[in-house]
């Protein structure tokens, strides 16, 4: 039987909605009661010393070296996209003359409150730091790089978060960025086009080009080899990476690509789409002649105030992304090169939970009706969703919907993705799977998230705020060695797999092995279609 939908699935409306439930609401993250999340700290370490100076095409800096990195922060890569050159692509950062002190973070871009990211009202943000190993900066060096996208829904989050510095110590350059978020970043408006079939959109996916070109043009002068970027990301960083890669206009800027937790998203919105959406927004924020002079007058507070709570994704445009990302995929039209793709196995236990924190439980009771509305469906094919994950068969109702919405919207894309990736180019899949990875300050909500969306980024980077405050247990702390060691072998020779160690097989349509990312050892599994249901999800396609 096919479900007769209202709504296609895959929509990444609800991929946000969980998010957004959260921001709208004020759902209390903490424990001790607390919804705001702490600042990032913008101090030097202790103990930091001034790093060689470093020349770039627009003038020098001066970072810190810390331990064994050193670190180059809040270094501009373009010009603010203020007044006029707000919703425009990005511009080339103004020259200067001395040396620039990169020795704390920029400013993060606009962005609401919320647990993901640090409340902003600045548009001067485009900004991007720099870790390479100490001792290693100079031409010569000539390490990977890989550079960071950092996820929240392309509506909140910053660079300032995620400490590489036990990627670095593997022996690679790493470079995280900031880029506009939210309307700013991803409003689409017939009146915004830059000339007839210019853009309209995507202009935060602009900035990670011009990003990239920096890094194309620069990182030697740190260590890095620019034949050598890995693009990585995870969540909307994730899917910020496939983006890049199905973009033209990032077509040799990078060589290798990760993608963590990043297919809920697919199907691309049509411009039509979201133009339409950009003329509901330009009047709800008082622009009712939808011109492009009232919008960049706009102060940013009553953008924030009038941008779609449920945020925004990429829009098909003819620059940037000239068809959807699925279609793209399936027919080879992308930047081929090796990539990495996978996600956790419990990914939407984190939204259940949030749901749940702002007063919307599953239960016995409303579990067909909550199926139905959050499918889009009509009940009685969410009666046939349910005979797939009945009850039963699950602990509790929130962990049997959590089930069928991870399946849905992550794992099945997920695998349909590395099916068509894996046509054209390596691929190597992998499913993130510790049960016991350390969770978010969250209220406790009567089940365990599990491997959730977003744990497993701990396990790459140090985080710098306050979101996974648990300490990894010491098999936890050798899964993470695996992973760095995969993540930076990936970076160096296209192949995560180490000689003597862990071995990552290629997916190939017939074989789908995937590299289970568990405790206490990581290991080869092929039965990720039938555990997550995918024969029956493409059906409803």
């Amino acid at each position: 039987m096919t479900l007769q939908r209202r709504a296609p699935f895959g929509s990444s409306r609800w991929y946000r909605a969980g998010l957004a439930a959260v921001v709208v609401t004020g759902v209390l993250l903490s424990v001790s009661g607390s919804s705001a999340r702490a600042s990032t700290n913008t101090s030097p370490a202790q103990g930091a010393r001034k790093s060689p100076v470093v020349a770039t095409s627009d003038g020098a800096v001066q970072g810190l070296t810390t331990g064994s990195t050193t670190e180059f922060l809040g270094i501009p890569y373009a010009a603010p996209p203020v007044g006029p050159l707000r919703w425009e692509p990005p511009q080339p950062a103004a020259t200067w003359s001395g040396v620039l002190a990169a020795t704390q973070f920029a400013q993060n871009c606009a962005q609401p409150a919320s647990p993901f990211g640090v409340a902003s009202t600045s548009e001067n943000c485009l900004y991007l730091n720099v870790y390479a190993p100490s001792g290693r900066t100079g031409a010569a060096a000539k390490l990977p790089v890989m550079v960071w996208i950092h996820g929240g829904a392309l509506d909140w989050g910053e660079s300032n978060d995620y400490d590489p510095a036990g990627l670095v110590a593997h022996g690679v350059v790493v470079v995280t960025i900031n880029y506009r978020l939210g309307a700013l970043g991803f409003l689409a408006n017939a009146a915004l086009a830059s000339g007839p079939g210019g853009p309209s959109g995507d202009y935060g996916l602009m900035d990670q080009q011009a990003a990239l070109r920096w890094v194309q043009s620069n990182i030697a002068h740190f260590g890095g080899d620019a034949g050598k970027v890995t693009l990585f990301g995870e969540s909307a960083g994730g899917l910020s990476v496939l983006s890049q890669l199905a973009s033209p206009g990032a077509k040799g800027l990078f060589s290798r690509a990760i993608v963590e937790s990043g297919t809920y998203a697919l199907t691309t919105t049509p411009l039509a789409t979201a133009e339409a959406a950009g003329e509901s927004f330009a009047t709800a924020a008082g622009c009712a002649d939808q011109s492009a002079t009232c919008l960049r007058s706009l102060p940013v507070g009553a953008i924030l105030a009038a941008q779609n709570p449920a945020g925004y994704d990429p829009n098909v445009d003819s620059d940037v992304l000239p068809e959807s990302l699925g279609t793209a995929f399936a027919t080879g039209a992308f930047n081929h090169m090796p990539v990495i793709d996978g996600t956790n196995g419990d990914e939407r236990r984190l939204f259940v939970g949030l749901y749940q924190l702002a007063g919307s439980t599953v239960t016995a009771a409303n579990y067909e009706s909550t199926l139905a509305s959050r499918f889009a469906i009509t009940p009685a094919a969410a009666a046939v969703v349910a005979l797939h994950y009945p009850l039963s068969a699950y602990p509790s109702a929130p962990l049997a919907y959590a089930a069928a919405w991870t399946d849905e919207s992550f794992s099945c894309p997920a695998l349909t993705l590395d099916q068509s990736l894996s046509k054209y180019v390596a691929t190597y899949a992998y499913e993130f799977n510790d049960q016991n990875a350390p969770e978010r300050y969250l209220a406790p909500v009567g089940f365990p998230y599990g491997a959730a969306h977003e744990s497993e980024v701990q396990y790459l980077f140090s985080l710098s705020n306050t979101a996974f405050p648990g300490t990894l247990s010491s098999a936890q702390v050798k899964l993470a060695s695996t992973m760095k060691t995969s993540w930076t072998n990936f970076a160096k020779g296209a192949n995560p797999s180490s000689p003597g160690g862990a071995h990552w097989s290629r997916f190939t349509p017939t074989g789908e092995q995937m590299w289970s990312l568990d405790t206490p050892s990581p290991k080869v599994a092929t039965t990720f279609a039938t555990e997550h249901q995918c024969a029956f999800w493409s059906q409803q396609s």
